[in-house]
């Protein structure tokens, strides 16, 4: 099929992509790019591959964490220290769009792999480099997680019970932020300038950077008052009642998000609690004060009589931001997500049945 035939939402038909990361960060970026209809070859070592293939269980041959994130790739096993190997990987680069690597800075430099040399072999070549801190700076080589990166970059204090102690989320922002989804805005904006002007470029993707450039609120508390906000106690972490989660008689959880005035009275009037009305932060209630104390107090009392299922029956059709906290197996066989055909059963042919969720991007004509 010519690019000219290819689907409307593939447009990346044609691009040729080789992938040389592991584990999370990488390995998604590049199926998102074999999602829009690049052609991917995942190279691996010769040895174990990728680590991500044996990462929690194993049901067959590898780890469903791998499954998840290896969609609509070829794979291939080289030794890039071996000469035959090498050959075949620098035959690749000269048709090669896009190369990703996720390795500590000076790797690809010690394989005799660096910017300079591959960009002699393919002068249009775009290399996308991920790395937790960068290539310069204090830490370039120092070792790191998604926990290391948002704890550098402030977002994990910010993150924190009412006790202070931060908390983790299951969602690795630095690595999905700061490394997927900033590794896939860049390639593509590379892409379109090699069109443009026919030159290669290097793409050097700290995932703390990229996570500190997004940290807008706090540095927006830092601008106004010096420094940041308490966490718990500033606009979007607790701070105010009308942004807020609050328990079910049931134990489960519903989230309001009725930051706009409009949304608060409405909600406000569904609880049949209009006194509550001007209680709210865009007439002046101060984030983390007493009043916007004394009223989440209240809440908490409220949404305490029902269950989660029945406040969701009673805001099904009110529009003021109030909806219930889902499982994900809960959220697969939600109407939201099954209309959207966001998920589907596949097998996959060594472990079996899984659910294999699409990338989120809609293209239309």
């Amino acid at each position: 099929m010519s690019t000219e035939d290819a689907p409307i939402d593939q447009p990346l038909r044609g691009i040729k992509v080789i992938d040389l990361t592991r584990l999370l960060p990488g390995p998604l970026a590049t199926m998102q790019l074999a999602a829009m209809g690049a052609e991917v070859v995942k190279v691996e070592d010769r040895q174990e591959g990728d680590p991500a293939r044996f990462m929690g269980q194993v049901r067959n041959a590898v780890s469903q964490f791998f499954v998840a994130v290896n969609h609509d790739k070829r794979f291939l096993r080289l030794d890039l220290k071996n000469k035959v190997d090498r050959e075949t990987f620098l035959a690749m680069i000269e048709s090669t769009d896009v190369l990703v690597d996720s390795f500590r800075p000076g790797v690809m430099d010690k394989l005799d792999l660096s910017w300079a040399f591959l960009k002699q072999r393919n002068p249009k070549l775009i290399m996308c480099s991920m790395t937790g801190y960068g290539q310069d700076g204090p830490l370039a080589h120092m070792a790191g997680h998604d926990i290391n990166y948002i704890g550098y970059a402030g977002m994990l204090e910010q993150s924190a019970r009412s006790d202070g102690v931060p908390t983790l989320s299951n969602l690795p922002v630095a690595d999905l932020l700061g490394g997927t989804q900033a590794a896939v805005q860049a390639i593509l904006a590379a892409i379109i300038g090699v069109k443009l002007d026919g030159r290669g470029r290097y793409l050097d993707i700290s995932m703390t950077d990229n996570v500190f450039a997004h940290n807008i609120l706090p540095m927006v508390a830092v601008n106004n008052f010096g420094e940041t906000t308490a966490p718990g106690y500033d606009l979007l972490t607790g701070g105010v009642p009308c942004y807020n989660v609050y328990q079910t008689r049931d134990g489960r959880f519903m989230a309001v998000g009725a930051l706009e005035i409009k949304f608060w009275e409405l909600l406000c009037e569904t609880l049949e609690r209009p006194d509550l009305k001007p209680k709210h932060w865009g007439y002046g209630q101060e984030p983390g004060g007493v009043e916007a104390q004394t009223i989440k107090a209240e809440l908490d009392g409220i949404f305490a009589q029902r269950t989660m299922a029945e406040w969701t029956a009673m805001f099904a059709d009110v529009d003021c931001c109030v909806t219930p906290i889902l499982r994900t197996d809960e959220a697969l066989s939600h109407p939201l997500f099954v209309q959207r055909k966001m998920a589907r059963q596949e097998t996959h042919p060594t472990e079996g049945l899984y659910w294999r969720i699409a990338s989120g991007i809609k293209m239309c004509e």
